[in-house]
Parts: C-alpha cells; structure tokens; sequence
C-alpha cells in the first residue's frame, strides 16, 4: 500500500496563502517573466480603457447628439467608438501571443522539471507512492499554476483597473447615488472573499483525491489480468465507484458554495439595481441627472459589479494556482537521490571488489532487515544469495546497487565507501536482472539497446545470441523491431526474461546483480540460458539471488541468508559437508 506525501495533511489545516509561497511565486514564476508580465499589464490597461469608450459615449449620443439635434457628429462617434472596439480587439490578441502561449510554455517546462525530480528520487520514494498518483502530480497539478502567467493575474489587475476608472467615471456623474450603490456592493466582495477562503481547502482535497483514483486506476489497468483471474472486476468496480463519489461530494460542495455566493451576490446586485431605478428615477424627475447622465451611470455600473463578480472567479483560478503549486513544492523539497554533500568521488573503471562493513538497514525505525552483515566479494567471483522469502536477500542486492543506503556500516566498492561516490559514476559499471523484468513499450531492439543505446549492431547480436533471444525472435515477422506491449505482455514470461538478460550483456556491467534471473524459464530454457549466464558472468563481480538451488552450485560462495543475518556461508561442496541450514535447503529442493 502506498501512503500519501508527508506534508499532504488535511488541507483543512492549510487554508491560507503563506508569505514563502507568494515570495516563491513571485521569484521563480512571475519575475523571469516580468517584460511579459508588464507588457501584459499595459496591453490589459489598453483593453480595458477601450472599453469604456462605448459606455463613456452613451451619454454624448442622449445628452449631445441625439439631445441637440447633432447628425452630423453620428459618424464621428461611431468611428470612434469603432476604433476603440478594434484596438481592444487587438490588444485581446496580444495577450493570447503574450501572456497565455508563454502560460502553456510554463506548463511545459514544470512538468519536465517535476519529471526530472521525480525520477531522481531514491527507490524508497517509489516504494511509498503509486505511479498514478505521481502521474498526477506531474500531469494535473501543475496545470493550474498557468493562471499565474497567463491572463488569470493580468485579467486580475485587469478588473481592478476598470472597477477603479468605472467608479471614478460614477463619481462625475452622480456622486450621491454612487456612495448609495457602495454598501451592496462591498457587501458582494465580502460574499467573494469569504467564498474562495471557504472553498481553497476544497480545491486542495480534490487534487489529492483525484490523485489516489487516478493512481488505483492506473494500477487495476495494469494488474487486469490477475482481476480478471480472480473475478474481482465487480470489487474495482466498487473502489472507483467509491473514489469518484468522493470526487462528486468535493465537487458537489464547490458548486454549493459557489451558487449561494452567486446568489447572495445577485440578490445584492438586484438592491443595487432598485437603488439606482428609484434614485435615478428621482434625480431625472427633479432636473438633477440628464437621460444620458442615467443610461451612462448604469452602463459603468455593470463595468464595476462585472469585474467584481470577475474576481470571484479569477480568485478562484489563483488560489487553484497557488494549491497546484503548493503540492507542487510537496514534490520539489524532498532531496533527490544522491544529493548528499559527501558524494564527492567520480568512479572510474573498476576492479569490482565489494564489500560489507557492520551494515545495518531498516525500511521502518527499529525493524532491522540487515543486522550487522560483513562479508567480502572479491573481483569477478560469484556470490550466491540464499534463504528464505523475507530474509533480506533482495534488500542486499539493492544495497550493492546503491537503490539503498545503510543506516550504519558501510558498503565498499574497491576500498570506496558508495554513500562517497556519485551514483552516475558507479552504476554505469553496473548491471541488473531484477525478478520484476520490466520491459518498456516498444519493440525488443529498443529495449535490448537501453542500457548502452550507442552500441554497435556487432554488440548487439552478440548479445542477442548469448541470451538466446534468436531463437524466438526469428519466429517474428518484424524481428528485433517487434513491438512488446506495455511492460512486454507480448512476450511470455521466459522471452521477456532473456530480453533482460540480453540487455544486461549489452550494458558489459563490472558487477552484475541477478535477482531469480531464470526464474521465468522452462527447464529447457533454463539449461540453455545458464550457459548464457555462465558467459555473462565471467571476470565479472556477480551476485546471484536464487531459489533454484541448483542453478548456484558453481559459485565462489554461497550465503545463507536468515533473519537478516548470514548463518552459514562457503562453497556448494563445503556447505554440503557441514549438513547445516544450506543442506536442509537443498535436500528438501531435491526431492520436490
């Protein structure tokens, strides 16, 4: 099972925008992009006095031209009327090529730079959390922060500029009946500011639960074979079924929130519109206010409650923003792989000696899985890891391929300690067959290929042969160039595994790490891939995970691995003689 991030809290407990957060965005999204920034500000600026214009000449039509008999001055204020329309017209273009093609452009360089984080994580991340939910924070949570780039801060200032000009422009034609209309409409933004308060924390719950569905989707998609081996379609069913009503009451509830703040808003706009009817009414009756004076009014009235209304919505969008980036940051702040300071030494070629010093390891605090381990694997010998499920054979290998770290001890390679060197530098002399033989989608080149993509096509039938990939491969009408599947469900189980051998031999690792590496195989095929094998590991520094113990007679030394100690260690022969542990184990093997 997989947990959430550790600062995934109940977003009930993070409601607020923190000071950091804002410095944050300002610094790393806003500022590099501050010419934009401004050209926006000054184009939105344009728009929105430009539209003034046509509200701004309904009075001049009335009171002048209309009023005064005026034809000949019609054209003139239709032009430029016109002209005002067309250049907000072309200022709503500039800001598209401005301010929202560079919000997608930002999209684009967050999601690269989550991905590069995220897969610089060490192991022990990827154990915690699913694939789905990673997928999401890559793919979904970065797409709300655009609106701080794109038109959703700009059109933000945008409303405030024309609520300010708008109100100025009231105050000239009637100041009284504006200061009447002000206290509806300040009511109206408190009803906005108390709504998207409210509701922030429930933008944030829904990304984290959209987070969990996609992530056990994608992982019932993945597992659909072994659904469908055990009749649980129905059970998956009811999972998502679960998850997207948690989504429909997350949803459900941000649009309650937002109907009774826009109701609240519209029955506050509606005294607005009485107050401005009676008073208007009133001003016109008494001589105080012209007819154009009244259309006027009321036409800049709606471009101050429009964008007060707007800002319902825009706040919306950059709390939205500020929540995806928030997570975002969830992600950002866990130190990569190989991060620590210490990392200082560049591996070059290597002998391949590896050894164990008092090393100590736990997955959770005080439940060591390693205890102690000493043991030395000198240059191209084999070493054999044995023992029960759960005895920490697997946790051994990924201590030797640096996927972990000890908490104490130390685990050398050539007289280095690897918490010293830079992972780069040391797995490039390393190979690994996992039990898991994960192939990528495409076909079996590519993934033969994918661990020394520049070698030569010699190399790589060499490889090819020595795996005995040929001898399916040709059966195929494209060849090498057959595509596998998602994770090679093309491909049985024993072609996906030589596929990763083959892979292995192309990589021409100095320590080899094979985890039940011909568990996937027939007797046939096993027979005809340990000559394979046999080969690979030669002058190579190996560790051979295997419950087959058959398959492991011929190693330097054999580990008895037990509670996450060694109980025995030697040869195949020795520890045949000693009718110990490995004895036991092998025996009880030989009469299955």
């Amino acid at each position: 099972m997989t947990r959430p991030l550790k600062n995934s809290s109940d977003p009930k407990k993070r409601p607020k925008l923190s000071p950091p957060m804002v410095k944050y965005a300002f610094h790393t999204i806003v500022w590099p992009r501050r010419w934009r920034m401004f050209g926006g500000l000054i184009f939105i600026s344009i728009n929105r006095a430009a539209g003034l214009v046509l509200p701004g000449s309904s009075k001049y039509l009335l009171d002048e031209i209309i009023g005064n008999n005026r034809p000949d001055m019609l054209f003139w204020l239709v032009a430029a009327v016109a002209g005002a329309e067309l250049l907000k017209a072309g200022t709503s273009i500039s800001l598209i090529y401005l301010l929202r093609i560079e919000a997608q452009h930002l999209i684009k360089q967050l999601r690269e730079r989550m991905q590069q984080h995220i897969i610089y994580l060490k192991s022990r991340f990827f154990d915690e959390h699913s694939s789905g939910s990673l997928v999401s924070r890559i793919m979904s949570d970065v797409d709300g922060v655009r609106f701080l780039v794109g038109t959703g801060l700009v059109n933000f200032i945008g409303s405030i500029i024309t609520a300010v000009l708008a109100f100025v422009v009231l105050i000239r034609l009637n100041a009284a009946l504006t200061f009447y209309t002000l206290a509806p409409m300040a009511l109206a933004g408190i009803v906005v500011w108390r709504m998207v308060r409210f509701l922030r924390p429930t933008f944030r719950e829904r990304r984290k639960i959209n987070a969990e569905v996609s992530g056990r989707l994608t992982e019932s998609l993945g597992g659909i074979r072994i659904i469908k081996a055990f009749n649980a379609e129905p059970a998956e069913i009811n999972v998502f079924s679960d998850g997207t009503g948690r989504i429909f009451q997350n949803v459900r509830k941000t649009i309650l929130g937002f109907g009774y703040g826009e109701l609240l808003m519209s029955i506050l706009m509606s005294i607005v519109g009485l107050v401005v009817m009676g008073m208007g009414g009133s001003s016109i009756l008494a001589g105080e206010m012209t007819l154009g004076d009244f259309v006027a009014f009321s036409l800049f009235l709606v471009y101050l409650i429009g964008p007060i209304a707007q800002l319902a919505g825009i706040s919306n969008e950059i709390t939205d923003a500020f929540a995806g980036l928030d997570r975002m940051e969830e992600i950002l702040n866990i130190e990569p792989e190989g991060s620590e300071p210490e990392r200082t030494v560049e591996l070059g070629n290597i002998q391949g000696n590896v050894d164990f010093h008092n090393v100590c390891f736990s997955y959770e605090k005080d439940v060591e899985v390693i205890k102690n381990m000493s043991f030395s694997a000198p240059a191209g010998t084999v070493t054999a890891l044995v023992g029960p499920s759960g005895s920490g054979k697997s946790t051994m290998a990924g201590l030797v391929s640096a996927f972990l770290t000890p908490d104490s001890g130390t685990v050398t390679v050539d007289g280095i300690d690897l918490s010293t060197v830079k992972l780069p530098s040391y797995r490039s002399n390393l190979g690994v067959v996992l039990q898991d033989d994960f192939l990528f989608e495409g076909t079996i080149r590519e993934n033969i290929r994918f661990g020394n993509p520049d070698a030569s096509d010699a190399q790589l039938n060499d490889a090819v042969k020595a795996a005995h990939v040929l001898e399916f491969v040709e059966r195929f009408e494209k060849g090498l160039d057959t595509i596998v599947g998602e994770r090679g469900v093309k491909l049985s189980g024993g072609q996906r595994q030589r596929v990763a051998i083959a892979r292995a031999i192309l990589a021409d690792p100095k320590i080899l790490i094979l985890d039940e590496a011909t568990s996937n195989l027939d007797a046939e095929s096993e027979a005809v891939i340990q000559d394979s094998l046999a080969n690979l590991m030669r002058g190579r520094t190996t560790f051979v995970i295997a419950h087959r113990l058959r398959t492991i007679r011929s190693a330097d030394q054999i580990l008895v691995i037990d509670g996450g100690e060694i109980v025995e260690r030697g040869a195949h022969d020795e520890l045949m003689q000693n009718e110990n542990r490995y004895f036991q184990l092998y025996t009880r093997q030989a009469r299955i």
